[in-house]
Parts: structure tokens; sequence; C-alpha cells
């Protein structure tokens, strides 16, 4: 019975520590990523971005989408990557109004995703 209370305990404490390090880990993942997005939306604005500013951004986020599988659907990267895709070509072609749409799309997308994967009630409920 001591050992079942314990093993039961021990797996608790391990899915809770594991929760809270995905929740942090997706976080600052997304954090640092919607830091590299408002830079780029500051450069859009002011119209002075170019495609390899854009490409810069978007390699970042190859990088990062590599690890965010382990803990995030595919679905929602894939949305990032389509949103981000249409931004580098759009600043290409220097259509900066639909750019920072799409930026704007991104930046609510870096803001919400996080809370998705926290360790909270409505999460688990």
């Amino acid at each position: 019975m001591v050992k079942s209370l314990i093993s039961i305990a021990v797996t608790i404490a391990l899915l809770a520590g594991l929760a809270l390090f995905e929740g942090l880990y997706v976080n600052n993942q997304f954090e640092h990523f919607g830091e590299e997005l408002e830079t780029l939306v500051a450069k859009v604005e002011e119209e002075t971005a170019n495609t390899q500013d854009a490409k810069a951004v978007q390699t970042s986020w190859e990088n990062r989408k590599e690890k965010l599988h382990i803990w995030i659907p595919h679905n929602y990267i894939s949305n990032i990557d389509d949103y981000m895709s249409e931004t580098v070509r759009l600043i290409g072609e220097k259509e900066y109004s639909l750019a920072l749409a799409k930026l704007e799309i991104l930046t609510h997308l870096t803001e919400c995703l996080p809370d998705t994967f926290r360790a909270k009630l409505e999460n688990i409920m």
C-alpha cells in the first residue's frame, strides 16, 4: 500500500514537473520569436524592411519549430509557417500594408498559443 502511494506521488510529481517545463519552454520560445516579430513589424511600418530581414526571422522560426514539434501540434506550427512564408513574399514585393496584416496575425498567435499549453484548469478540463 505504501509503495503504491509513493509510486503515485512520484508519478504525479513527474507529470507536474513535465507540465511546468513544457509551459515554460513553449512560452520562452514564443516570447523570443515575438520579440523578433516586433523588430520586423517596426521595420515594415517604417517601410525599411527587406527580404533578408524577413528571411532572418523565418530562419529563426525554422530553428525553433524543430524543437517545438515535440510540445505542440503540427497544425499550429503549420499556421505560423504559412503566415511567415506569405510575409516574406509580401515584404519582398514591397507590399508593406499586406505584410503588416500578416505580421499582426503572427504576433497574435505568438501571444495566444503559449497560453494553450500552460498547466491551467481550463486546459486540463
